[in-house]
């Protein structure tokens, strides 16, 4: 194999998953447990949060946790992103978008 097919075959593995990372982005994934259901999506930010409104709690006051559970989340998965970028950086340099 030459040199020029190996990296017509690379770009084509990049386009490919510049591809799937867009349609992981756009897809939106819900997680739930007994009284809290969030929604997130490919981007790892979380863009709704609903608690059950069965429970006692005044509804102002579920608006509130709400959108503090959504705040506290993000900022866990913006550290996350962070760390990773860190330590993996340095190995992925000649492959961006791999993390």
């Amino acid at each position: 194999m030459n040199m020029q097919a190996i990296l017509k075959q690379a770009q084509t593995i990049q386009k490919d998953m510049m591809k799937a990372q867009e349609q992981i982005n756009s897809t939106i994934f819900e997680g739930s447990s007994s009284l809290v259901n969030i929604k997130m999506n490919g981007k790892k930010e979380v863009i709704e949060v609903k608690i059950d409104k069965s429970s006692s709690m005044d509804s102002e006051d579920l608006e509130a946790l709400e959108d503090m559970i959504m705040l506290a989340v993000n900022d866990a998965a913006k550290k996350v992103d962070k760390m990773t970028e860190e330590k993996m950086g340095k190995y992925t340099n000649a492959m961006p978008g791999l993390f």
